[in-house]
This record gives structure tokens, sequence and C-alpha cells, in this order.
């Protein structure tokens, strides 16, 4: 048996073009959606990140706007830029890109933004209203799991889930996401004792832990559904994810492959993120 790919590559084309007509639909109504991404320093993988963003923005008709700032640029800087932006009411959605240089307290600078335009959803009240089920503004890379998963023809209802990792960005919201989609879960993490035993019990399993093929086949249950979040170079320096592909493809039932899974699908949720956004504060129907 071998795994179906999920393809995220095709799924966030089709997520961008529904966004795409969403938001000539607000346009209509004289809304100019508006995503203003701040990016401090010059990290090449941010600069692509970024850059990928931006091109999704023409994409899907959203207004972007680039703010560009030094390496030296000092928190406070960062916050006073975060207060303009948060000023302006034609900003919808405010991204800065992590991770950011030494002298800047992410906590901070995330603390800073508007919960109703902090479209990588990351603030605390996002973060808490997430926890109690009544969210709006959702990480992006857990909501596109779920919709992958949901491509695949998977309900997770019922199903035995395990998320191998416990970041606030990627695994706490993802169990989040697959309990409120009635899944039993279980996040295992680098202190988990024999990490195997718990990820052969999984209909679902989500690997984010930044291990380059740290799940092989012999820890993954037949015919179960694979995601990985991952993102590693190899020996050889190629890209490569959380999961050893070659094997789990030979007995997952579905599979994501690195690139082209998971990561196309967490640009596209922050397209769907901005709109989001932009209808909710403008008292819109969602």
């Amino acid at each position: 048996m071998t795994a179906q790919i999920l393809d995220g590559k095709a799924l966030a084309a089709r997520v961008r073009a529904e966004v795409a007509r969403d938001v000539l639909a607000l346009n209509q109504k004289g809304v100019e959606v508006t995503l203003a991404v701040v990016l401090v320093g010059d990290d090449p993988a941010s600069q692509v990140y970024v850059r990928n963003k931006v091109k999704a923005c023409a994409e899907t008709h959203i207004r972007s706007l680039e703010f560009r700032m030094p390496a030296e640029t000092t928190q406070q800087e960062l916050l006073a830029k975060i207060a303009e932006l948060n000023a302006d009411d034609a900003v919808d959605g405010i991204l800065v890109q992590l991770p950011l240089p030494s002298q800047i307290s992410s906590a901070a600078v995330i603390a800073a933004i508007d919960p109703a335009k902090d479209v990588d959803g990351f603030h605390t009240r996002n973060a808490g209203a997430l926890m109690t089920g009544s969210q709006t503004l959702v990480p992006c890379t857990p909501m596109g799991v779920m919709r992958l998963i949901e491509d695949a023809g998977v309900n997770p209802a019922g199903k035995t889930a395990v998320v191998v990792g416990r970041s606030n960005i990627v695994g706490k919201p993802m169990a989040m996401l697959l309990l409120h989609a009635h899944a039993t879960v279980t996040v295992a993490h680098s202190k988990t004792p024999d990490l195997a035993s718990v990820t052969k019990n999984a209909d679902i399993l989500v690997a984010a832990v930044g291990r380059a093929r740290l799940i092989t086949a012999d820890m993954v249950k037949e015919g179960a559904v694979v995601i990985d979040v991952g993102m590693n170079r190899d020996e050889n320096g190629r890209l490569c994810g959380d999961v050893d592909f070659d094997s789990v493809k030979e007995k997952a039932g579905s599979i994501t492959p690195v690139p082209g899974g998971v990561g196309p699908m967490t640009i596209a949720m922050l397209m769907c993120n901005t709109v989001l956004a932009a209808k909710h504060r403008r008292g819109l129907s969602l």
C-alpha cells in the first residue's frame, strides 16, 4: 500500500481562489482588505517567507504594505511601528515576521499587536479564545493542517490523534483544534519516554518538532494520516521534514510531502485570517 499524497500546493491554490472571491465581494462593499508585513533584519529565510506572503496577497487581491526595518532596530522602535499600525484603521492585519533579532522580545511584540489584527493568531487573547472554543483568528499552520485532513476525507471525530511537539505556534493550537473536532488527543514531546509506543496508536499523526526524519515507518500505524510540519535540512543540505517520507509513505493511508505539503497551506490560511479580520473589525458576517 502506498499512501495518498496530500498535495498542499493544489489545496492552497483552491483556498487562495476562495479568498480572492471573498476579497472582491468586500471590494464591492467599499472595503479594501489590507495586510501590513513587518520584517526586521535580513534573515534569508524570513525574506523568502515575506516575499511569498506578498505574492499571495497580490494573487488574492489583498493590499499588502511592507515595512523593512534594519537588524539594529530597537524593541522600542518596533513597538512604535506596531502602535502606528494598530491605530491605522485602513490596516486589517499585522504580521511581524519571526524570528526577531536578539535585542527584541518576541513575546513583547506579539502582546503589542491589536488582537483584532493579529492574523498570526499568537496573541494571548486569541490563544485563550482557541482554548475555550470561541476562536476567530487561529494560528495559520494548525488551521492549514485541519484543512488538509478534511481534504483527505478524514473526520477526526472519534479518532486517536497524536501531536509531536508542543510549541505555542503549532503543537498546542494543533492539539486544541483536533480536540474541538472531537478527536482524542495526546501531545508528545522531547521528554516523552518511548515515543514510538505513543505514535503507533495514532489514526492522525502530526509531527512538528523540527528534527529531520524523526518519525520512521515502525512508529506509524498502518493506514494513518501523517502530517509533516517539519522544515529541516538533511546531511546533504536538502529540504526534508520530521517524517522519513520514503519509508512512511509505504505504511500510511495519507501523507504530506516536504516541501509542498503544509508550507503552502500556512500562507493560504494567513490570507483567510486577513479576510476574517477585515470582516470581523467591520461587523460583517463571517
